[in-house]
């Protein structure tokens, strides 16, 4: 299956386009940063995907070939306006420990979340089932069945929890419910310690922890400090009481700054804050991090002002957003404002693993976890609704979107099938104009 080929020349344009509204004043202030993210975005057609969420939603809303606005299939008034991800890709899932202290393996990330149609995380998904198959040799007809059984989980545990499933009948994948490749994550995350954490980035002097020097570390000068001990002041009032054990929690003992270099954070400031832990004994002790928030690529494409205005800045909507989407979110999750720009909070955690795809290669073993995430896709997008605590999708999610698809059981799997299988053939073609671009010197301030 394959997608018309535009001409590449004006393909081209597109993407520097899109990448100029993405990137643009990013770049120009840390053009360095940008060519490491490149050259990770040239690795693999299904990185150059990751990092192109912008021109995703740009295909998705403005050519006729991919075109999907509020109002296509299986979108109505209500499935056009639920909390959605934003980025959902095969990636972005991963352990956690929640509020309770439980390890939980499911979606993760949510810095491009936004409110919009249900289908959009839907196909960005399949379309990147597409990809990991296309990159492990896989048919057609196996990438055809691989969303297929996606589609099908999805639709099954939406089913469940629109007709009153109780928890114990759907429950979230921890150390006894998960099976294969994410219970194998979920052990690996029980494996890691905080202590093992903290060894990593930090070191005793003086009798008292501090950050250790170099491993991408950037002392900071007494301007900087102050601003930033300033912003975590703002960000411990957008706390819930519950978080933290005992008052001399608040207790900073260092600041060091970072910068992002990564795909989804490249040219981004942000920094680290050592607290004091829930004792005297130093192993736990809780690294932060506050990061610059920016606007998600959803966003865009969303004319709702109630929803644009719903929000104080991106920070606030990034972790809005997380809450209303993940249940028993990070207990340290919160925001604030440095320099006028929204800020995201939340722990560097010592449980976090992702989902890795390196090993995961027998189609049978792939379209198991494949399901295993449908089910937390579904499970994501019935959180975040009237009973998230937040009003700005006031009703049941996971009743809407059962009744949307129910009007047309039949045409659900085909139409992610399809939609996989012509933008997995997009994002090749595309990953292979872009790596043109890049290495030809084409792409302005690199």
């Amino acid at each position: 299956m394959s997608v018309p080929q535009l001409n590449e020349e004006r393909r081209g344009e597109e993407i520097l386009a899109v990448f100029d509204t993405a990137f643009g004043r990013l770049l120009a202030a840390d053009p360095a940063a940008f060519r490491v993210k490149f050259r990770k975005m040239a690795a693999s057609a299904f990185a150059f995907y990751r990092g192109t969420a912008g021109l995703f939603y740009r295909d998705l809303t403005e050519d006729p070939e991919f075109g999907d606005q509020p109002g296509g299939a299986y979108l109505d008034e209500r499935t056009s306006r639920v909390w959605i991800h934003g980025d959902l890709h095969a990636e972005n899932f991963g352990t956690y420990m929640d509020s309770t202290g439980r390890l939980i393996f499911n979606v993760n990330d949510f810095d491009e979340a936004y409110v919009g149609p249900f289908t959009w995380d839907l196909k960005r998904f399949a379309a990147s089932v597409a990809l990991i198959g296309y990159a492990k040799a896989l048919s057609d007809e196996q990438i055809s069945e691989l969303v297929r059984v996606y589609a099908v989980a999805y639709r099954e545990r939406i089913h469940a929890l629109a007709t009153g499933a109780k928890s114990d009948e759907v429950p979230p994948f921890t150390l006894d419910t998960a099976e294969g490749p994410l219970l194998g994550a979920l052990r690996m995350a029980r494996s890691l310690t905080r202590f093992g954490l903290l060894d990593s980035m930090t070191e005793i002097r003086d009798f008292e922890r501090r950050f250790a020097p170099g491993g991408g570390s950037i002392e900071l000068d007494a301007a900087t400090r102050y601003k930033v001990l300033a912003a975590f002041d703002g960000y411990l009032e957008t706390l819930p009481e519950s978080s933290l054990a005992r008052p001399d929690s608040y207790r900073v003992k260092d600041v060091v700054g970072r910068r992002g270099i990564g795909i989804g954070s490249a040219g981004l400031p942000s920094y680290n804050i050592l607290l004091e832990g829930n004792s005297d004994a130093l192993e736990n002790d809780v690294v932060i991090y506050i990061k610059q928030a920016q606007t998600p690529a959803v966003s865009q494409h969303i004319t709702d002002r109630a929803i644009r205005d719903y929000f104080q800045h991106e920070g606030h909507r990034t972790v809005i957003s997380q809450r209303a989407l993940q249940a028993h979110a990070d207990p340290w999750l919160g925001w604030t404002e440095l320099d006028g720009a929204g800020q995201l909070v939340a722990e560097v955690s010592p449980y976090a693993v992702d989902l890795d795809w390196g090993d995961i290669d027998d189609p049978e073993e792939i379209a198991e976890v494949v399901a295993d995430l449908g089910r937390a896709t579904a499970t994501m997008h019935a959180a975040a609704d009237d009973q998230s605590g937040e009003s700005l999708v006031p009703f049941s999610t996971e009743r809407a979107i059962d009744a949307a698809i129910a009007a047309d059981e039949e045409g659900f799997a085909p139409l992610l099938i399809d939609f996989a299988h012509r933008y997995g053939a997009r994002a090749r073609a595309d990953h292979q104009t872009f790596v043109d671009l890049f290495r030809n010197g084409r792409i302005p301030g690199l």
